[in-house]
């Protein structure tokens, strides 16, 4: 029997938990399938992320591991990213 979703007709937001969850491979030419809610590092280093406004490249350095970010990017990059073990949350 498959999972009932009880939150199925419920409007989804920002503060809300994430609706897709998938495997981030950094890549400094592709976007994302999806435009993020939060990124998870399961694997602490550093994450190089492009702003999905000004397309400014910013690096969150020295990340834990089990690090959880609520940002929203479209890109997450290969150059300067040592991060591994990263989920996409949208």
């Amino acid at each position: 029997m498959p999972a009932r979703d009880t939150y199925l007709s419920t409007a989804t937001s920002m503060a809300g938990p994430a609706n897709r969850l998938f495997a981030v491979t950094p890549d400094d030419g592709a976007d994302l399938p999806f435009v993020t809610t939060g990124l998870y590092v399961g694997g602490g280093g550093d994450l190089a992320v492009k702003d999905r406004e000004s397309d400014a490249t910013v690096v969150f350095r020295n990340l834990g591991s089990g690090a959880g970010l609520p940002i929203r990017v479209a890109r997450v990059l290969a150059t300067g990213t040592t991060a591994t073990d990263i989920v996409g949350l949208a």
